[in-house]
């Protein structure tokens, strides 16, 4: 069982011959998806979504209707390959996957909402929790949490607080590509502090989940 850690928001689930890539956006590797056997997309936002790399791959893809529709204006052959997903659904796309939330966090009050699906992914018995943009709980018990570390819509203390709402016992930052050095070294030592079980892989760095 490996997780490994790729630009911003992107991770890829490798277990028993399946690899799931999730939010393969604009700020990630190109490789990210190869040999990739599904992708999971939360939301629209280019850091989350990227033709180019859904291109790059011909796994097959699960995502919301939101994700679809914008898929489908630009590529209406990779939209062939797409699953719509809804919220609490459970699938197998070659890992138990569960569908949490609805709802991007919000921006600002001003701007409109825009819709995201974290998802719990079922790696070997280890449960992996990725809320895309989103503080939407988990829904259930979690082993390991993708923490969005740093993003226009949330502050240390509303990250702090989403981790410890979780409760798993290891968090792995992911939504980290909006920070230089010294951010990630500022947002770092607090989330060490605050979050047991915290930790920061470089992009293209990974780790066994067993």
């Amino acid at each position: 069982m490996r997780i490994t850690k790729f630009g911003h928001a992107c991770v890829r689930l490798e277990y028993d011959g399946q690899v799931v890539v999730v939010d393969p956006g604009a700020f990630t590797e190109m490789e990210a998806v190869d040999g990739a056997t599904a992708v999971l997309v939360t939301h629209e936002h280019i850091d989350h979504l990227d033709l180019d790399r859904l291109r790059a791959t011909d796994a097959p893809i699960f995502t919301i209707e939101a994700v679809r529709t914008q898929i489908a204006d630009g590529d209406p052959a990779v939209a062939e390959r797409v699953t719509v997903v809804s919220p609490g659904q459970q699938l197998d796309v070659g890992l138990p996957v569960t569908v949490v939330g609805e709802l991007h966090a919000v921006i600002h009050e001003e701007l409109p909402r825009f819709y995201n699906s974290g998802y719990v992914v079922d790696v070997g018995g280890t449960r992996v929790y990725h809320p895309g943009d989103s503080f939407t709980p988990s829904g259930g018990p979690v082993d390991l949490l993708l923490l969005p570390v740093h993003a226009p819509w949330s502050k240390i203390s509303e990250v702090v607080e989403f981790g410890r709402t979780v409760g798993a016992p290891r968090s792995l930052a992911v939504h980290d590509g909006l920070l230089n050095d010294v951010g990630l070294m500022v947002a770092g030592r607090t989330l060490d502090s605050l979050l047991p079980g915290y930790q920061r892989l470089e992009p293209g760095s990974d780790v066994d989940l067993a």
